[in-house]
């Protein structure tokens, strides 16, 4: 009998001490100092496995204690893979929350208006979301413009700008579907009407606008920038934009030559009359915008003034006089 009331006071004893154990695992962080872990989860990984990993960061201080933690919350299946960023002052259920939340981290990529497909490619190389190369062979791809209905070459030009929060991992076609599902939110029915009345296709406007986003940064200029190019258009002139022809080479350094105006590129407008084939960069809100309401002024030249604006011209006699104060002083 008193092996029996020895073999029970130790087995309450061993309960009490795990229970006791246990609520200081569950009150109690690993450090009260926050020692920021970055830890990724991979597809498929187990409860078991997680929480070794979780043991080996020192973001617990008992792996079993946490599997326990699982089962008593039937929490097992639950966690999600991703990347996330934890610290060492987390309570144990504090940390599981987020874990089967899935709050996982995401890396901002901010586009500036007017950037290329190429340059959006690099931005999101240099935040390691994808490689270059990948995304640009997803921009050109044919099933995915289908699916938005657009037409061309690429989704040049549909890849609106603006700032951006993506997990690591997000697949390439997905980044390319948020962007262009941005553009879409920002082409809104009013802009569609728009065009209708001018009778411009999407293509056509986002073309313009992407001119437009190229050759000023200055908000001001942009209905009078589009005001030329509307004019332009209407007397069948040539719209001679650099950056159609900066577009159309494979190297810029910086600086267009004599030579470049003259390559046989569709889109080099010094040569052919018209809009060029398909957007040369990806306009924001505003340019798209200004590409359907152009200033009421009769421009047809405008020329840099050195200093973000440019000076404009009614006729070749006003444009050669800004050219000689603006431009020829310069060189």
């Amino acid at each position: 009998m008193i092996k029996v009331w020895i073999t029970l006071f130790s087995l309450t004893l061993v309960i009490a001490i795990g229970a006791v154990r246990g609520l200081q695992f569950l009150n109690h962080p690993p450090s009260l100092a926050e020692t920021h872990k970055v830890i990724e989860i991979a597809e498929g990984a187990t409860y078991n496995s997680v929480s070794e990993l979780l043991e080996r960061e020192g973001l617990i201080t008992s792996r079993i204690y946490f599997r326990l933690l699982g089962a008593w919350t039937g929490n097992e299946k639950n966690i999600k893979p991703g990347e996330y960023g934890l610290h060492t002052a987390m309570r144990p259920m504090e940390l599981l929350d987020l874990l089967v939340r899935g709050k996982i981290l995401h890396y901002q990529v901010v586009i500036p208006e007017g950037s290329t497909a190429r340059q959006i490619a690099k931005l999101l190389e240099a935040a390691k979301l994808t490689e270059a190369e990948v995304f640009m062979k997803v921009v050109e791809d044919p099933t995915l413009m289908s699916e938005f209905g657009i037409e061309g070459e690429s989704l040049e030009g549909y890849l609106f700008p603006d700032t951006y929060q993506f997990p690591k991992r997000t697949p390439p076609h997905e980044i390319v579907r948020r962007m262009v599902t941005q553009f879409q939110a920002a082409y809104d029915e009013s802009l569609r009407r728009r065009a209708d009345q001018l009778r411009m296709t999407q293509r056509e406007v986002v073309t313009l606008a992407s001119i437009i986003e190229k050759e000023t940064g200055h908000p001001s200029e942009r209905g009078l920038i589009s005001a030329v190019f509307h004019n332009r258009l209407k007397k069948k002139m040539r719209l001679q934009s650099d950056p159609t022809v900066i577009f159309a080479l494979t190297e810029f350094d910086g600086n267009i030559r004599k030579r470049d105006l003259g390559i046989p590129s569709p889109y080099n407008t010094y040569r052919f009359i018209g809009l060029p084939p398909g957007p040369i960069s990806n306009p924001g809100r505003e340019s798209l915008s200004a590409a359907l309401y152009p200033a009421d002024v009769d421009y047809l030249y405008f020329v840099s003034k050195n200093d973000g604006t440019h000076s404009f011209s009614k006729n070749l006699r006003e444009h050669n006089r800004a050219v000689n104060k603006y431009q020829r002083k310069k060189a």
